[in-house]
């Protein structure tokens, strides 16, 4: 019998990156989410393809061998499937993982097996899988004495993913185009010392994930959401064509030089390593066979600028260090410009936030830094000129 994965999100990372993988490592995979489309389109399929684009030309992988469960109406099967898993993955965004812990926290209360279940949060956030675990065992959820043998039953590894999933074809229904170059990497320490991690294909396993996060975090995502922010601004349409922008190219390479000292000097990094992990992220955004559009890539602008991410949580490190983050300082102005963009919530509720406070309210609110901070003046000057 195959081994078995639940991952809880069925969308184009779900499907084309975490399952592709699962699937190639010979994992019977069981999709759990709360669209109806979603679901009812992998129940009537038997099949759907990921086709990774890379310079090189094409690759298709045929996906099979899957099931797929509505949680809206049948929690009690995803908990019955979760209590026989090897592995669970989610990527459903981080401010969905408190709605998917109380399912998770049933199904490892109701496990049997002797090998733990290993719970693996697949988000574009630092820490995920703790965030996940701490819904997990919230009083809500389980009792105290289950959260405290809780390791007998699963075990909790955070992971760092990368891997850019342009706009898809209104029409390509479950298959999905993606980036052929990826990354995920997780901590191997939760299963230690009594049990190996489980294999999964393109996995990488190490000690420390925290340099793989943010040396992503603060390279991949400034850098794409830094074109994103200044070709939309631009009026240009897609990401490639706005690292073709001798000016947008310049903003991102210039972030990038300011991340990429506080990368060196924080995590001991080369700096001649750093500097090749740069271009070759500023190549893969500007890759033309991707066509992805910079408001895809710009949505969400409250998560983007809020403390811990692509902006503010680098800016913030190096002016506590004394350390100039002027380009930093442009990829937020232009983030804070994105505002009431067509289809995009976050960009509405930015704009209502912009109006409804004052400079230093907006940057208290928005990018959760404090009168005390170096960085704080800097920001409320930027919020100053945006609202001007």
């Amino acid at each position: 019998m195959a081994p078995k994965a639940v991952h809880f999100g069925g969308g184009n990372i779900g499907r084309g990156f975490v399952a592709e993988k699962l699937h190639l490592t010979g994992y019977e995979v069981v999709f759990v989410d709360v669209m109806d489309s979603i679901i009812e389109q992998l129940q009537k399929v038997t099949s759907y393809t990921v086709t990774e684009i890379g310079t090189e030309g094409e690759k298709v992988n045929t996906i099979t061998n899957y099931r797929a469960i509505n949680s809206k109406y049948n929690e009690a099967d995803v908990v019955k499937e979760i209590s026989t898993a090897d592995i669970v993955t989610c990527a459903v965004g981080p401010n969905i993982l408190k709605f998917i812990a109380p399912v998770i926290a049933k199904a490892i209360d109701a496990r049997t097996e002797s090998k733990p279940l290993a719970v693996i949060a697949c988000e574009n956030a630092i820490g995920a899988t703790t965030t996940l675990y701490n819904f997990i065992t919230d009083a809500k959820n389980m009792t105290a004495e289950n959260s405290s043998t809780i390791k007998k039953r699963a075990r909790f590894a955070n992971s760092a993913i990368d891997r850019i999933v342009p706009g898809q074809d209104p029409n390509a229904g479950l298959n999905v185009t993606i980036e052929a170059f990826f990354e995920w990497v997780v901590e191997e320490t939760p299963w230690e010392p009594d049990f190996k991690h489980p294999d999964i294909v393109g996995v990488k396993w190490v000690r420390d994930l925290t340099p793989f996060i943010e040396r992503k975090l603060f390279t991949v995502n400034t850098s794409h959401a830094t074109a994103a922010y200044f070709g939309h601004n631009a009026k240009i349409p897609t990401i490639h064509e706005a690292m073709e922008d001798k000016k947008v190219n310049k903003q991102v390479r210039d972030a990038l030089k300011e991340t990429s000292e506080l990368i060196v000097k924080k995590h001991g990094i080369a700096a001649e390593e750093q500097k090749a992990y740069v271009e070759k992220i500023i190549a893969r955004i500007s890759n033309p066979y991707l066509k992805d559009v910079v408001e895809r890539v710009g949505r969400a602008p409250l998560r983007k600028l809020s403390r811990k991410e692509r902006f503010v949580g680098p800016a913030y490190e190096l002016a506590e260090m004394g350390a100039g983050v002027d380009a930093l300082l442009g990829s937020i102005e232009m983030a804070f410009r994105f505002q009431n963009v067509e289809g995009d919530d976050e960009s509405k509720e930015l704009g209502e936030i912009m109006n409804a406070h004052d400079a230093k309210g907006v940057v208290e609110k928005v990018c959760g830094l404090k009168p005390g901070d170096k960085l704080f003046p800097q920001v409320v000057e930027v919020v100053e000129k945006v609202k001007a």
